[in-house]
């Protein structure tokens, strides 16, 4: 099978705030968007629970 990049994203810290930097690869464009610190907190459960949800997809070890 072989993977095609369709989005990359980021979480960047910038001093205080937080920032989601998606890149549509397909169409190249780039979307900002501010996070709050509380979004920012709970990512590493909302990315175990998606995974759960998505069973083997997540198995093949892209995060």
């Amino acid at each position: 099978m072989v993977e095609t990049l369709l989005y990359a994203a980021e979480l960047v810290q910038d001093g205080g705030t937080y920032k989601l930097v998606v890149q549509d690869v397909v169409r190249d464009t780039v979307q900002v968007t501010p996070v709050p610190k509380s979004a920012v907190d709970r990512l590493p459960t909302f990315l175990s629970v998606l995974s759960s949800k998505l069973g083997s997809a997540s198995a093949r070890g892209r995060w």
